[in-house]
């Protein structure tokens, strides 16, 4: 764990040098489970949980028309999921949350005034920091399990509007749709995906080596 944050700090880090924005995000995360067990039968009555999401990180202008900008930052997500299986009588629930390395590409699509729309792709390296499964009146520890405990890819399409409320500031909205790659558990071959709906508000700040408009 100690390594994996160390080793996201140098990155982060390395790429300021190369930004001209800043930026922040929180926001909320629908989330929900793809899971088959090692028969290959999925698991029913799967239900999606609201989380929350936290990120943050550098801006780069990519050309001189200042349409693609290239992202790059740290993330923390919430995932949840809860269900049951009335033939066996069970409950059961998920809480996990993931810390990761985020990079991704913002390309404007069109402006309306001052108000700016974009189209955003990102893809990110998640790994598991804390998480729980609940079963009835049991609750069991993730980290470490397998199926949970595996780093993760996660890639995300999404839409944003930015508005400038300052010479060097924007308050931006956006959506994002996100589907992790196949998580296999080892030996077990036991499959986990997971997807997210996220829904945030953040601000974007020029550095101060950046003469960059909204």
């Amino acid at each position: 764990m100690k390594k994996k944050l160390l080793s996201l700090l140098i990155v982060l880090i390395s790429l300021s040098g190369y930004s001209q924005q800043l930026y922040m995000e929180y926001g909320s995360t629908i989330s929900s489970f793809d899971y088959e067990n090692s028969r290959g039968q999925p698991l029913d009555n799967l239900l999606s949980k609201s989380k929350s999401y936290f990120g943050m990180g550098y801006r780069h202008t990519l050309n001189d028309a200042k349409t693609l900008f290239l992202t790059a930052g740290a993330t923390y997500n919430s995932y949840g999921a809860i269900g049951s299986e009335s033939s066996v009588d069970n409950y059961f629930a998920w809480d996990v949350s993931y810390l990761g390395i985020k990079a991704g590409i913002d390309a404007k699509l069109f402006q309306l005034r001052d108000l700016t729309f974009l189209l955003n792709g990102s893809v990110a390296s998640e790994f598991l920091i804390r998480g729980n499964q609940t079963i009835n009146n049991d609750v069991f520890n993730l980290v470490g399990e397998e199926e949970f405990n595996n780093n993760i890819l996660f890639f995300r399409v999404g839409v944003s509007m930015q508005y400038p409320i300052s010479s060097n500031t924007a308050i931006y909205a956006g959506y994002s749709y996100g589907k992790s790659v196949l998580i296999n558990s080892g030996e077990s071959e036991e499959k986990l995906k997971l997807n997210a709906h996220q829904f945030g508000i953040g601000f974007i700040i020029n550095l101060p080596t950046c003469y960059c408009d909204y």
